[in-house]
Parts: structure tokens; C-alpha cells; sequence
């Protein structure tokens, strides 16, 4: 791609009239002892601001080789202990943490030109909490679940239809659909989490936590 191609395609840095013009709206983020909560009230807004996923994350994980991986996916809960995601045990993401348990999550709101970094140790979910949430799920998404070798070479998407319908005919009137064993949770359990607030003129805000023996301290950064 040439660099005319590209100009047509990347946005421009914005002007200062285009600064001026937004520079309304943004508080700073609040100076609290505890990112949890924090977190919270930032997800609340999110539900309530972004169309679509306002749950949706990256994740960040490490190979073998110590390459990184990167994907979205959904959280699904939120304590003091951590924060949930679900997905197959043998999927890449399921090897990766096998080996390494420790991952990095990313949330990016862009309606309310926030994001929130989070670095921590991942654990499984106990078992009946993922048999809690998969009995949560519609009908067709355990059925999935059940069908998908996630991340394996899949010879046709025939194949995985042909899954879908034998699965559907073996549990006809039936919602008792029990969750695979190569199926379940992670919950990443924080030591960092920084809040960023976007500011005019790239004069952002930003907050970071680190937990050390249990205890939050917190400070900022420069943007």
C-alpha cells in the first residue's frame, strides 16, 4: 500500500479546532482506593453507551516459544477474585494458559473514550460455576460448544452443520444439555489494572492499581 493509499485509509491526528470542539465531557478518573469498583461503574456506563459488546475484551496470551496471542473475547463476571471468560480447553487460548497461566485483558469503550488495562494469573473456574453458566446459555450455543473442535482444522463447514443437526435430533424436547468436559472457565485474578480517560490534545488521564500481598496502591501516569 502506497503512503497516498494509506492517508486515505488512516484518520488524520486531529486539529486543535477539532480538539477544541471535544473537549467537553471528560472527567478525570476519580481518585479511589479500590479498581473494582471503579471497574464496575466504568462497565455500568459502557452497557448503557456502546451498541454492541460492551463486555468484549482482549485477551493476551503467551506461547511456548514466548510469542504473543491476542483475541477478543467476552467477560462474563466480575468479583473481588477476578474476571471470567469462557471458552475450549484445547483451543489455542486453552493450550497457551495450560502452559503459561498468566494473561493480559484489554477494554476499549470507544463511546466514552475510556479503556482499561489488566495484567493478572489465571485460574480455572470451579466446575459448577461453569456448569451454571453453560446451563445459562441458549440452547443452540451449548450445542455448539458441544460440536466445535475450537481452533482445529474444520475439513468443510458442512462438516460442523452435520454436527449441529445430529446433535440437535440427540437432544430433541430435551434442555438438560450437560456441558462438555473440554469446556469451561478462566478467571484472571489482577496485580495491575490501569484506567486511561481520554483528554484533549492527548493530555489523557490515567490511573494505575498494583496489588501486593492482597493490598491496592494506586498512582498516576504521565499520558
Amino acid at each position: 500500500m502506497s503512503e497516498h493509499e494509506s492517508a486515505q485509509v488512516i484518520p488524520p491526528s486531529p486539529s486543535a479546532e477539532e480538539y477544541q470542539k471535544d473537549s467537553e465531557g471528560k472527567p478525570l478518573i476519580p481518585d479511589v482506593a479500590d479498581p473494582i469498583p471503579l471497574f464496575r461503574d466504568w462497565m455500568a456506563a459502557a452497557r448503557a453507551a456502546e451498541p454492541n459488546d460492551s463486555n468484549a475484551m482482549s485477551l493476551a496470551t503467551v506461547d511456548t516459544h514466548g510469542r504473543p496471542d491476542v483475541r477478543i473475547v467476552l467477560l462474563k463476571d466480575i468479583s473481588e477474585n477476578g474476571f471470567a471468560f469462557y471458552t475450549n480447553f484445547g483451543s489455542v487460548k486453552g493450550v497457551q494458559l495450560k502452559d503459561n497461566p498468566v494473561a493480559a485483558l484489554g477494554f476499549h469503550w470507544k463511546s466514552l473514550r475510556r479503556q482499561v488495562r489488566i495484567r493478572g494469573v489465571v485460574q480455572p473456574v470451579p466446575a459448577d460455576e461453569a456448569d451454571a453458566y453453560f446451563a445459562s446459555r441458549a440452547r443452540e450455543s451449548r450445542l455448539s460448544a458441544i460440536a466445535s473442535d475450537q481452533s482445529r482444522p474444520l475439513p468443510s463447514r458442512e462438516t460442523f452443520d452435520e454436527r449441529i443437526a445430529a446433535l440437535q435430533k440427540e437432544y430433541e424436547g430435551r434442555d438438560d444439555i450437560p456441558r462438555p468436559k473440554t469446556w469451561g472457565g478462566y478467571r484472571l485474578v489482577p496485580d495491575e489494572m490501569e484506567f486511561w480517560q481520554d483528554q484533549a490534545f492527548r493530555m489523557h488521564d490515567r490511573l494505575k492499581f498494583v496489588r501486593k500481598a492482597g493490598v491496592w496502591t494506586h498512582h498516576r501516569l504521565y499520558p
